[in-house]
């Protein structure tokens, strides 16, 4: 089963957005014949003006005009009712296009984040939400009433040739508007949204640094930057919207003059006996004429609503195209934790992404426990996320008891992998939600996890206890606080595999004997885990080490090995002994220092 990798973006995107509007023919075709049925209703004024100035005003009937009146009322009743219907068609088949698409953009939203590539935000989600209400929109409706405005257009060359060319004439017009406004209005409304979008990243960032900007004073300089990017979206969104205001105008000048043009047209005509009916026929022809230009007037009135969807469309098949359907992952048993790292060569993925990790082997037994060391930068992020799935190979592979963890079911492993990322990301929510990994709570598995990990006593000193609600990414909480929840999340269920990245960054000297003790009794328990560390604390619980330079592996072996070789670097290029052990025995508190040395 080949890797997932993303496709090039500047591959042709197959448009799955149209494929799931195909889906919908069935109802777009009902709603289509509701709007021809809904067209010819609309003629009623123009035929009870025609019955009213030309039978009952000759007849002088007042009981023929009360029955034409009647039966207008009952044609407005059916019309509204028609309307209805037809908007609720078009209303559902949106949620059928958002519902063939939803859940397949809410995970490509988060693959897209992942790879740091465009579409790693809510935007898609949005965009989605954008298409849906599209189809239930006056534009859409607009576009359905065209046949019906065909229809018009062929009764007014009934009446009158020269009238039905008149009418035809006011259509052409409107269609030149519309392909001005087309013209006019794509480059300058694509600048809008591009500066647009980077206003958008630039506040998001600004606000994730609400604390560094407040405490520094940064403010005012901040403000002057996001000004300048929204001016220049105001500026591309007011031209835009200057030019498709005043083609808006224009449009609707048309169809308003239309009406009048037809009425003196067909009253020139009625005066030279070459309109069929005389002059009533003229006022009914200038309605009818107007109602066919109608829909091209929505249609153009609505344009930046067809130019945002069209927009939106574009992004979600442009993301589809990037990320395609997931293979069928691989159902397995519960792992007993045997971890093997094969060549591993890895980075984020997406295209053009650097590559970080390259070759590195290593293995880890059920009950050891493998530190990984390094200086910044050297690598150890990335293998932590290419251990647990997050990050797929470039090549070389990661196996849990010889199955590729990147191919492995998601939902089915993860029940068995605790993981700790270096920054740790908490949700709004409950501290028991949290801990539980906002699946279904088991108080008892919750309390045994927070218990672990030393978390217990602070819950129960809370007020509402592990129901109390720790605020968006866990700001109502201590930076040591969230990292002894994140480890709680990190045991919850008593996972096999678990992979900790900095796990002791935010502790105190109590938190780094609470992590020892820990680590003492996942090997008692037979867990594999892989720990990231700077401090020296963890080394006397750990059974090997890998130790990272420059993304490849510059020593790997038992602990007291990579020590030993540590030692003997450091001591031929003439530095103190402060490598691993020389620091352990100055001050078990102090950073690991790294010597080169050839790989074990």
């Amino acid at each position: 089963m080949a890797k997932e990798q993303p496709k090039n973006p500047k591959a042709p995107p197959r448009s799955a957005v149209r494929m799931a509007f195909d889906r919908q023919r069935p109802l777009t075709r009902r709603a289509a014949f509701l709007s021809l049925i809904i067209g010819l209703l609309l003629l009623l004024p123009a035929w009870f003006m025609f019955e009213v100035y030309g039978r009952v005003l000759n007849s002088q009937n007042t009981e023929t005009l009360a029955w034409l009146v009647v039966m207008m009322a009952g044609g407005f009743v059916v019309l509204e009712l028609l309307e209805y219907v037809r908007g609720r068609i078009l209303y559902q088949a949106g949620l059928n296009i958002e519902g063939s698409l939803r859940e397949r953009i809410f995970d490509l939203t988060f693959r897209a984040s992942l790879a740091k590539t465009p579409g790693g935000t809510s935007q898609a989600m949005t965009d989605l939400k954008t298409i849906r209400e599209f189809t239930a929109s006056p534009a859409f409706t607009a576009m359905l009433d065209l046949p019906a405005a065909g229809l018009m257009l062929v009764v007014m060359f009934v009446i009158s040739p020269w009238l039905g060319a008149l009418t035809l004439l006011g259509a052409l017009i409107q269609g030149a508007i519309a392909w001005s406004t087309e013209r006019k209005t794509m480059p300058t409304l694509g600048q809008a949204i591009q500066a647009n979008a980077q206003t958008q990243v630039f506040s998001n960032g600004a606000l994730r640094n609400a604390q560094v900007i407040e405490a520094m004073g940064m403010m005012s300089n901040v403000y002057q930057r996001w000004a300048q990017r929204h001016r220049k979206f105001l500026a591309a969104q007011t031209e835009a919207s200057d030019v498709a205001g005043l083609n808006g105008v224009a449009a609707k000048l048309i169809q308003t003059m239309q009406g009048s043009m037809l009425l003196g047209a067909g009253c020139w005509l009625a005066l030279h006996n070459n309109l069929l009916g005389g002059a009533g026929m003229a006022m009914t022809a200038s309605i009818i004429g107007a109602r066919a230009l109608a829909p091209m007037a929505q249609l153009i009135t609505q344009w930046r609503l067809w130019v945002n969807v069209r927009d939106a469309r574009t992004r979600v098949d442009t993301l589809l195209a990037m990320y395609p359907e997931r293979t069928q992952p691989l159902s397995l048993p519960a792992p007993k934790g045997a971890l093997t790292i094969e060549a591993l060569t890895a980075g984020p993925p997406g295209p053009n992404s650097p590559t970080i990790l390259r070759g590195v082997s290593a293995a880890v037994a059920p009950g050891e426990i493998l530190g990984v060391l390094g200086a910044s930068a050297s690598g150890k992020t990335t293998l932590a996320r290419a251990l647990v799935g997050v990050w797929p190979p470039t090549s070389g592979t990661v196996r849990l008891d010889g199955a590729d963890v990147f191919l492995w079911a998601k939902e089915e492993l993860g029940v068995h992998v605790g993981y700790l990322p270096q920054g740790i990301e908490l949700f709004d929510g409950t501290i028991a939600e949290n801990i539980a990994r906002f699946g279904d709570i088991d108080p008892q598995k919750v309390r045994a996890a927070a218990q672990q990990v030393g978390l217990d006593k602070l819950v129960e000193a809370l007020p509402a206890g592990y129901d109390t609600r720790i605020g968006e990414e866990g700001a109502r909480l201590s930076g040591g606080q969230r990292q002894r929840l994140g480890l709680a999340r990190a045991l919850y269920g008593d996972p096999q595999l678990l992979v900790l990245d900095e796990p002791n960054a935010s502790l105190d000297a109590e938190g780094d004997r609470m992590l020892t003790d820990l680590l003492v009794r996942l090997k008692a328990r037979k867990a594999t885990v892989v720990v990231i560390t700077h401090r020296t604390t963890l080394l006397p619980v750990l059974d090997r080490l890998l130790v990272l330079a420059e993304g490849r592996a510059a020593m790997y072996g038992s602990r007291d090995e990579v020590l030993s070789a540590m030692k003997e670097a450091a001591q031929r290029r003439r530095q103190p002994a402060a490598g691993a052990a020389g620091a352990l025995a100055a001050d078990p508190r102090t950073p690991i220092g790294f010597a080169g040395g050839a790989a074990r």
